[in-house]
């Protein structure tokens, strides 16, 4: 479908009882769904025709079941986070780490209801009433405004399948295996505790949007453009900096859909940023501002909140130390912490991901002992992840097992990685405990 046709609003309301709702049905939307999407209009058209034209668009048989959609109830997040599905839902507050058990089985995608919720504040209840992005600032000739619906109504719509991972996921291990705590410096210099999660502080999903680009494109942005800063309009009021570099990159969106249904509450509606292979606080939810700047931009989320401060890292004034940016390679297996497994033959799965395409994963049932490749699955899409499994026959005990990604250069898992006080970016390889019985 050309871009031409989705800019045609009578497109829509000729062929929406056959080509829009053959559509909605391979993306697993439901029929109900699918009438108030066809209320909202062209709109609501153009977020089901956008997710079903990716070019890393996952078969049918890929999908993982049609996401519930929750209505919002009087608490800190909207979607409901039972500790069947969830682990440390009290101990890191607004947050919600996923439980790796419940994706074996799975597709590629993590489903809406699955996915982790990382914020420092309550969900806004937004609406596309209340709502608008403005897109200002010395860097642009043209600033902008957009409503919800003249958002979704532009013509270059792109899904593309990409990772989404906080930047602190694994950060319980700096304690766990290095023995050291991971805190922020508060006032007085009192230590402040982090949200300690283990793995599960990463997904992967379908995400539907406007490519930043395109809309600094439609501002006049200047050659003289250096920082473009995404704002967010929930209570934290997060801004981070980007370089006009990473904004104009083509899968860099403006997100208004995941996993072809309208974007949940909880991770960022009515819109939120994208940046793939980049770590999760770059992609600001709940976005209403777009400011672009001629020169670099420095707030505490990239010079105190989000750096590497250790005794292996040098500061970088006015940074504390090197910024938080790229994500790093990791791997995680698709069971409980610590795992009950019974004995006998089964199959143990896990998935790889990082910055660069994982090409290989090794595993070892005896705590890097002895190391063999697991078999990797298809789809294996760059800047998402790779799902992997090896069978396995264990006998009664009590073991330690492990996993290691290789990328396509060759790079693997360290064994180990230098400290740093926030707790940022664990890429080593992780001992996950099983129980035998």
């Amino acid at each position: 479908m050309s871009h031409d046709e989705l800019d045609n609003a009578a497109y829509y309301e000729a062929r929406a009882d056959e080509h829009v709702w053959r559509a909605a049905k391979e993306l697993g939307v439901s029929r109900r769904r699918f009438i108030e999407l066809a209320a909202v209009g062209s709109a609501g058209a153009v977020a089901l025709l956008g997710a079903c034209t990716s070019k890393n668009k996952l078969s049918s048989e890929e999908k993982s079941g049609p996401p519930t959609t929750k209505v919002p109830i009087p608490s800190a997040l909207v979607k409901d986070t039972p500790p069947s599905q969830f682990t440390y839902t009290t101990e890191l507050g607004f947050n919600a780490e996923m439980n790796w058990k419940q994706m074996a089985g799975l597709g590629y995608l993590v489903p809406n209801h699955l996915f982790f919720v990382r914020q420092s504040s309550p969900t806004p209840r937004l609406t596309p009433q209340n709502w608008k992005l403005t897109v200002s600032g010395p860097g642009v000739t043209k600033p902008l405004e957009f409503t919800y619906d003249q958002l979704l109504a532009l013509p270059s719509v792109k899904s593309v399948v990409r990772c989404v991972e906080c930047a602190g996921n694994g950060r319980a291990f700096f304690k766990g295996v290095l023995g050291q705590d991971t805190f922020v410096a508060g006032d007085n210099g009192a230590k402040v505790s982090l949200a300690q999660w283990r793995l599960g502080a990463v997904g992967v999903a379908e995400w539907t949007g406007v490519p930043l680009g395109e809309i600094l494109q439609r501002a006049g942005v200047k050659p003289t453009a250096k920082d473009v800063v995404p704002g967010g309009v929930d209570q934290s009021a997060l801004k981070r900096p980007m370089s006009i570099a990473k904004a104009m990159e083509d899968d860099t969106l403006l997100v208004y859909a995941m996993n072809g249904d309208t974007l949940p509450a909880d991770h960022g509606y009515p819109v939120r940023v994208l940046t793939p292979g980049w770590v999760g606080n770059q992609s600001v939810k709940w976005v209403g501002s777009i400011e672009v700047a001629e020169e670099p931009v420095f707030v505490p989320q990239n010079t105190t909140l989000y750096v590497y401060i250790g005794p292996d890292y040098k500061p970088e004034p006015p940074r504390l130390g090197p910024v938080v940016e790229r994500q790093v390679m990791k791997s995680a297996f698709e069971l409980a912490w610590p795992a009950q497994l019974k004995p006998g033959a089964q199959k143990i799965g896990g998935r790889a991901w990082g910055p660069d395409p994982i090409k290989g994963v090794e595993y070892s049932i005896d705590d890097g002992k002895t190391w063999s490749p697991a078999k990797l699955s298809d789809p294996n899409v760059p800047e998402a992840w790779v799902r992997w499994s090896f069978d396995w026959a264990p006998t009664p005990g009590e073991y330690k097992i492990r996993a290691r990604a290789i990328d396509d250069k060759g790079n693997k898992q360290p064994d180990a990685v230098p400290y740093n006080q926030l707790g940022m970016n664990y890429g080593a390889v992780v001992a996950h405990p099983v129980t035998v019985a």
